[in-house]
């Protein structure tokens, strides 16, 4: 290959400022450029750019902490040419224009803001991404303080030995927080938090490519005859929106739809028409004996072992001969895992003393609550980060 002509290629690309392309071609061509370079990479560039990420991350996060880009896409919609100075933010965010510009400086760095002269900026089209009322400033937001946990990481092992975390009780979240609430109860005290963290469990960037009801065959495994029963039990589903999805879609389909979630979660949202909504915990006796499905969405990989056999168990006592059990999580590759599934791996690790896991590792645990899996579903050609679907009835 010839180099020199790659170069020019690619600088010709860029000096343009703009890419014609459909959604499809963007995310080929920025895994390409990904591949790439990764193969320019020398060992101290790619352990730089790790080590540093944090910085980035954390610059965004001052930003939506401080509203910045709520500040910099209104006023930079109502000014000539675009153009907002640093002073102008600091007046409409309330801070100190020397911190405000050298956050503003150091987001530029990273092409979220364009910087024209030293003290004026124009907005660029990340820039609107990161406003309050964009999921991603909830991403933000949620993960940023992860980092905070999972930095304690080896403070963790070196106090319990280099052991795979398997207690709720004792997961590196509570050495790092230096307390011993569970995860999810140090989050309902902490409403800034739980409230990003509601607004990444519910958005369309954590959905896999396609709906389980896409794939899996609804109208042949899912009716019942009386309009009176049951139809599906969605356990732990936070505010209906997966039951909400399935209504809208079989709207023909008889019988209840039933929304289960803790009762501070159930109070919390807006549950749409047409569900029934319970307060309950999945570790307590299931209300809703026989139904003909249980569903759980993204639960038991926030689960050690011991939990998720606990979970499964009542809704093993629960369920009817007929009855299925849906459990929508993705399955782990046994080889080459990508990069944001070992990522999630260890934030389950870290938050729960959890694990995504392979798919002969929900089998043995389906298996030793008296579970058989009876079917598999994933789309063809779906990456590893596509949720499945493991069909389970009574054995």
């Amino acid at each position: 290959m010839d180099i020199s002509q790659l170069l020019q290629s690619l600088n010709s690309i860029t000096s343009s400022g703009r890419l014609d392309v459909d959604e499809q071609q963007r995310a080929q061509l920025s895994q390409a450029c990904d591949q790439l370079k990764s193969l320019c990479e020398s060992p101290l560039e790619k352990t730089i750019k790790l080590l540093f990420a944090g910085h980035q991350a954390m610059a965004i996060r001052l930003g939506v902490d401080l509203k910045l880009f709520d500040a910099m896409v209104s006023r930079s919609s109502n000014q000539k040419g675009g153009k907002v100075t640093v002073s102008q933010i600091a007046e409409d965010v309330k801070g100190d224009p020397k911190l405000v510009g050298r956050n503003m400086r150091f987001l530029a760095s990273m092409e979220i803001l364009k910087q024209v002269s030293p003290d004026t900026y124009l907005s660029t089209p990340f820039t609107a991404a990161y406003i309050s009322a964009s999921p991603l400033s909830a991403a933000v937001i949620h993960f940023t303080h992860f980092h905070t946990i999972i930095s304690r990481l080896p403070e963790y092992f070196e106090q319990k030995g280099w052991n795979n975390p398997g207690d709720v009780d004792d997961a590196p979240f509570q050495v790092a927080i230096g307390a011993k609430s569970r995860y999810f109860d140090y989050l309902s005290s902490k409403p800034y938090y739980q409230n990003a963290f509601n607004t990444v469990m519910a958005s369309s960037y954590r959905r896999g490519e396609k709906s389980w009801f896409e794939f899996f065959p609804v109208e042949e495994k899912l009716h019942v005859e009386d309009p009176s029963s049951v139809l599906l039990v969605d356990v732990g589903g936070c505010h209906g929106k997966d039951l909400q999805i399935f209504h809208e879609k079989f709207p023909g389909l008889a019988g209840r739809l039933i929304l289960q979630d803790l009762p501070h979660v159930i109070e919390t949202g807006g549950i749409p028409a047409g569900i029934e909504a319970q307060g309950y915990s999945f570790f307590d006796e299931q209300p809703v004996k026989g139904a003909k499905a249980y569903y759980l969405r993204n639960v038991l990989h926030d689960w050690p072992d011991k939990q998720v056999v606990q979970i499964l168990t009542r809704v093993r006592e629960a369920m009817g001969p007929s009855s299925l059990l849906l459990i929508e999580e993705k399955a782990m590759p046994e080889m080459n895992v990508p990069l944001m599934a070992a990522i999630g791996d260890m934030s389950m690790m870290v938050s729960f003393a959890a694990a995504e896991r392979t798919k002969n590792e929900y089998e043995s645990l389906l298996d030793e609550v008296g579970l058989v899996l009876s079917g598999f579903w994933k789309p063809e050609g779906a990456s590893a980060m596509q949720p499945a679907l493991f069909e389970a009835i009574v054995r």
